[in-house]
């Protein structure tokens, strides 16, 4: 079964949430501190970890930075915090999602086995300008051959805009295909993850050639 680790300072959330988390047969390691949770996150890497931004000591925004250097496990921040630069800020600090206190215990939940079954749909490999993507084998590289790292969820963010073929696909529909679920998402995951995969793929982010902005619709790619 899939090792959970939660990182948050409120005992009362963090029992909570390893008992419901427990309760459906994950393994749950639990800090509360940053310092502490990486502790635990060096002795066995988790499957996913949830992670809260106002800790004691290091935030969460370190928390998220140091595991997303190690590691593409999908990280979901849980926090007080909700207006959008916060949202943004840790979403570029490698988190994959974002959850607004107070949450309904059985949303996280879904958001959490979501994250976990998620996995790109197989396909042959494709270029994305000078950058080439290889679903079956999980890689990309640029045209030296030289490995790009890309997080699990960016990922499967550019293989959902590449099965596209060229259509447009509104956040909705990324929120179901590539996080998992739709109606309780939220599209700045959406628009912060492009930015991010942008500044990977694209040969000047700024001026995207290949992942397009279609105002009022979504986005399509430009192979």
């Amino acid at each position: 079964m899939a090792r959970i680790l939660i990182i948050e300072d409120d005992d009362r959330i963090r029992g909570a949430l390893r008992l419901m988390l427990e309760s459906e047969g994950f393994d749950v390691d639990a800090g509360a501190s940053a310092e502490e949770g990486l502790e635990l996150f060096a002795r066995q890497v988790p499957s996913l970890a949830i992670v809260d931004l106002m800790l004691p000591g290091a935030s969460g925004f370190e928390a998220c930075d140091a595991m997303r250097a190690q590691s593409d496990l999908p990280i979901i921040i849980v926090s007080a915090r909700d207006d959008t630069a916060d949202v943004v800020r840790g979403l570029e600090s490698g988190a994959d999602d974002y959850v607004t206190k107070p949450f309904i215990p059985r949303e996280l939940l879904a958001r959490v086995k979501a994250h976990l079954r998620r996995r790109p749909s197989t396909n042959a490999p494709f270029t994305v300008g000078n950058i080439r993507v290889s679903p079956d084998e999980g890689t990309v590289t640029d045209a030296a051959g030289t490995a790009i790292h890309l997080t699990a969820t960016e990922f499967r963010l550019v293989v959902e805009l590449a099965n596209a073929r060229g259509r447009v696909l509104s956040r909705e529909h990324l929120l179901e295909h590539v996080w998992g679920y739709d109606y309780f998402g939220d599209g700045r995951l959406v628009d912060v993850h492009v930015r991010r995969l942008r500044t990977k793929v694209e040969p000047d982010p700024a001026e995207p050639a290949h992942i397009i902005t279609v105002r009022g619709q979504g986005y399509k790619l430009i192979l």
